[in-house]
């Protein structure tokens, strides 16, 4: 099964060179693609030196870059069996990709999610209010949709022919829940595995600020009861 992974990355040129070159050199990796979301430093041309395909997405938000390298390899005349979502901030371990890829080549998930709630994380990686807001998250998307994860984790796998199906719509904070939610919704058969954690290079977008640790909570929770309908 061919893989291909996007990366949405802003503003992340200490970081970007190294998870591109941390994600391992398989055979099935068909294209490493990094979603530059309106970068102001030098994000793009790392990315490119060390390999990846580079796209421009200057809309601001997580769900528009995702979307925006989902176009690009649904396009491609073969497009990708497994698509692969990391962040480009080096919080997660590349290498572990094969944690995440596994379950779905051997037919017991369509959905992976790397759970750094399970795994081993370095103290401080989590901040205190994303420990919370996943803990509240997973509570009402088991007590809603019927199904159990411990974390809205970005580095996931999933097939792409179900991600497709999903018609993802979120552009910014809610787009994670959004696909557990909707996986939940089809019936597709979802997996947690543990990953390792870190503490990221430079400063989050969202949790590293007030407003922005805000704003992704109450988009999340939103997420999940629009879902409902």
């Amino acid at each position: 099964m061919t893989i291909g992974v996007i990366i949405p990355a802003l503003n992340e040129e200490g970081a970007i060179g190294r998870v591109i070159q941390a994600i391992p050199s398989m055979p099935e990796l068909m294209a490493i693609v990094v979603v530059d979301n309106g970068s102001s430093d030098q994000t793009t041309i790392i990315a490119k030196n060390a390999g990846a395909i580079v796209l421009s997405e200057p809309r601001k938000g997580y769900g528009y870059a995702c979307l925006r390298g989902i176009e690009y390899l649904k396009l491609l005349p073969s497009p990708p069996d497994i698509i692969v979502f990391i962040d480009g901030d080096f919080s997660d371990y590349p290498e572990e990709i094969f944690r995440l890829i596994l379950p779905i080549q051997q037919g017991e998930a369509a959905l992976v999610i790397g759970s750094r709630v399970l795994g081993n994380r370095e103290k401080g990686a989590l901040t205190p209010q994303q420990i919370f807001g996943n803990w509240l998250s997973t509570i009402l998307i088991r007590t809603f949709y019927r199904v159990t994860f411990t974390d809205l984790g970005p580095f996931r796998a999933i097939l792409f022919q179900d991600l497709i199906a999903m018609k993802m719509q979120d552009k910014t904070y809610g787009w994670t829940v959004e696909m557990q939610v909707k996986a939940a919704k089809m019936n597709l058969k979802c997996k947690e595995v543990p990953v390792s954690y870190r503490k990221r290079i430079g400063t989050s977008k969202v949790s590293g600020t007030i407003k922005g640790t805000i704003m992704a909570g109450y988009k999340i929770l939103w997420t999940i009861f629009r879902e409902l309908k």
